[in-house]
């Protein structure tokens, strides 16, 4: 690593300066600019330059509370390298709170490295990376699940990658998906790049949920303790962690009938024939049992308690019997927290 040098966008940031900036990159239908609210703290000593993005889809909260703790919690003098904290990457759909960029329906997410002469989100996704991300020299980019949906705190993470699966574990989640991503998302094209790249997912659209964002501060500080940005800080350990490969079974559980929705499980952890929830028709004259098809746990559900045939009801992945009996033991150690997975 060089000696810390300036952090340069449209202008510089020195080492042992923090600035907050708002970054034009784009305009409104009236030509007045759409910028980016951003955080650069550059350290006093020599390190790598980390991005943390929050909010790459306009409804997802959790992870914009996330970036501003950070932004405000570190000082140049604590920081070995440099933070640059997206605070809200996709600005319309922020305004609008909607997941997508209005109008167009454009998803940012799917939309790198992008090209200054392509449409609205492609525009905006090369000015955030080329200006941004290119300069850095790993990520960790903040999600929920979509709207009418909740999804269990857990990292995704191509772990054939000997630098994503350091950085991933160093993030300390119970719960790794394994795979590459979409090949148009951020955390593919910056880990194409030589720029390491996790996704945290961690809940619920159009909301803050404290305890999620507890532990995703936790997990960026065991990032920073790992490649000692913060030297005094400690690399945070789950107590157990499963790593969910392409060999490993997995599915969306779907709605066969229409009606209404009854979770009826205790907790992420189900094993295979117990029931899952119960789809009834408003008479309750008809009533279809959905159990599991595996030992395993949901990582996504179903928020809105109606479906029709083929809805997805829950995201379901499978575990083996060590791992279960590790995750029956922190429930019955009251260690287990409902509010911090699901």
């Amino acid at each position: 690593m060089a000696n810390q040098a300036p952090f340069r966008y449209d202008a510089e940031v020195d080492p042992g300066d923090t600035r907050h900036v708002r970054c034009e990159i784009s305009e409104t239908y009236l030509g007045d600019p759409i910028e980016i609210p951003v955080t650069i703290i550059n350290g006093e000593h020599d390190g790598p330059v980390v991005y943390i993005s929050a909010a790459l889809h306009g409804d997802e909260l959790n992870g914009v509370k996330v970036v501003q703790e950070v932004a405000d919690r570190y000082e140049p003098t604590d920081i070995h390298g440099t933070l640059v904290c997206l605070h809200v990457c996709n600005v319309p759909g922020y305004l609008a709170q909607q997941r997508y960029i209005p109008i167009y329906d454009l998803d940012l997410n799917r939309s790198f490295p992008g090209k200054a002469g392509a449409n609205t989100a492609e525009r905006m996704a090369n000015a955030l990376y080329s200006t941004f991300i290119s300069q850095c020299d790993l990520g960790i980019d903040l999600h929920t699940s979509t709207r009418n949906r909740t999804t269990m705190y857990h990292v995704r993470a191509d772990m054939e990658n000997p630098a994503v699966e350091r950085l991933s574990r160093s993030f300390g989640s119970n719960l790794v998906l394994s795979g590459e991503a979409d090949g148009s998302s951020l955390r593919s094209v910056a880990t194409n790049d030589g720029i390491p790249t996790i996704t945290v997912e961690m809940g619920r659209a159009h909301r803050f949920q404290p305890a999620l964002i507890d532990r995703a501060l936790a997990g960026i500080e065991s990032v920073f303790a790992e490649y000692e940005i913060v030297p005094e800080a400690t690399v945070s350990w789950p107590g157990w962690t499963k790593i969910i490969n392409s060999s490993d079974e997995k599915t969306w559980l779907r709605a066969d009938t229409g009606g209404l929705v009854e979770m009826t499980y205790e907790h992420p952890l189900v094993y295979q024939g117990e029931t899952i929830c119960r789809i009834t028709n408003h008479f309750k004259t008809r009533e279809k049992v959905v159990t599991a098809p595996f030992t395993g746990l949901i990582v996504g559900v179903l928020q809105n308690p109606v479906a029709a045939p083929g809805h997805p009801l829950c995201h379901f992945v499978s575990v083996d019997e060590t791992t279960a009996a590790e995750i029956e033991r922190e429930i019955e150690s009251g260690e287990f927290s409902e509010d911090a997975w699901i």
